[in-house]
């Protein structure tokens, strides 16, 4: 099982060197082409997702409609999303050093903006990647992975459990490599 990214994360593609993706800027924001009659009563809100190239060479790149779900709440319900308003990457080279963002608006019920899950599947070179996660929330801090404390009514939402555990996974990670260097020095040293 594949943990899920934060909202902020930046996830590399490793059948891609140099490429990654990250889902960002997930906040309340009315739509700058005014609002969708279908989304009455919804509150809107907007999210950005970035794709990089640190590579050595262009990657042509879709992100568009039907690539991009949106989940809200505890009983994952689809978010309405608004097509209208949002902007994709469709057959963009993305050079060396680059970027190309998507810029998505979507709606949903108010109660259910603190726990929003996004799912990914990026089209690079004609080839579909795996599908990916971003959890987060509307008011939440980006950096779940920083060390600062959470606050809020999300604190046992999804994205907080995500960001523990990420937390949990850097933490024995770091004790692993401490202890294959300390053996390393032990094998190196003189005898």
């Amino acid at each position: 099982m594949r943990e899920p990214n934060v909202v902020g994360d930046w996830h590399e593609y490793d059948e891609h060197a140099g490429l990654r993706v990250r889902v960002h800027r997930l906040v309340a924001a009315e739509p700058p082409r005014g609002r969708d009659d279908a989304a009455e009563g919804l509150t809107y809100f907007s999210l950005r997702v970035t794709v990089e190239n640190r590579g050595d060479r262009h990657f042509g790149v879709h992100l568009e409609d039907g690539q991009i779900d949106v989940r809200l709440g505890p009983d994952g319900e689809g978010a309405f999303i608004d097509w209208r308003n949002s902007q994709f990457i469709e057959g963009f080279d993305v050079h060396p050093l680059r970027r190309a963002t998507a810029v998505l608006y979507a709606a949903g019920p108010e109660a259910s903006l603190t726990q929003v899950d996004v799912q990914i599947q990026l089209r690079v070179e004609e080839e579909w990647t795996a599908r990916r996660l971003w959890a987060g929330g509307i008011g939440l801090p980006e950096d779940f992975t920083g060390t600062g404390a959470h606050h809020g009514p999300a604190r046992d939402g999804v994205a907080h459990q995500a960001s523990n555990f990420l937390k949990e996974q850097r933490g024995l990670k770091e004790q692993r490599d401490l202890r294959e260097q300390r053996d390393q020095k032990g094998q190196t040293g003189p005898t």
